[in-house]
């Protein structure tokens, strides 16, 4: 009789434990999936932020563009044109972030420090343990 209730006991123990193996599976599917949406829906902020930037910049830049073709034209200075050129480096370089391929180019360079150069993304003291956040934990008690 004992042996009977001994396998019925262990028989649920192991449904049991299978049960909380896929639960957890499946929360931490959610999880990634969770982290994977916030982390796209962080880029789409920051590819709407360069954009709007960017038309920002063209504004200036059109208006310093127009001001500075009329001074040359009433002074006969090259003067007045020079900061086009620096300002045209930074319309440049925000159409290239917002429009153009940029955000592919830093994520090959990404992808390159982390295969080739890892050491210098490693979090100081490794990352952290149960031990370490319980013994924090505590500490602050």
């Amino acid at each position: 009789m004992g042996s009977v209730v001994g396998k019925v006991m262990e028989e649920n123990f192991k449904k049991q434990q299978e049960f909380m193996e896929k639960s957890q599976s499946e929360m931490l599917e959610r999880q990634i999936q969770m982290q994977n949406q916030m982390r796209e829906r962080q880029a789409a902020m920051m590819i709407a932020r360069s954009r709007d930037m960017f038309q920002w910049w063209s504004a200036f830049y059109a208006t310093l563009a127009v001001m500075g073709i009329a001074g040359f034209v009433k002074k006969k200075s090259p003067a007045a044109l020079a900061p086009l050129v620096p300002f045209g480096f930074i319309v440049g370089y925000q159409y290239d972030l917002a429009y153009s391929t940029k955000m592919q180019r830093c994520r090959a360079e990404a992808e390159r420090v982390m295969e080739q150069e890892g050491s210098y993304i490693q979090l100081p003291h490794n990352l952290p343990t149960l031990q370490s956040i319980d013994a924090a934990r505590q500490k602050g008690k």
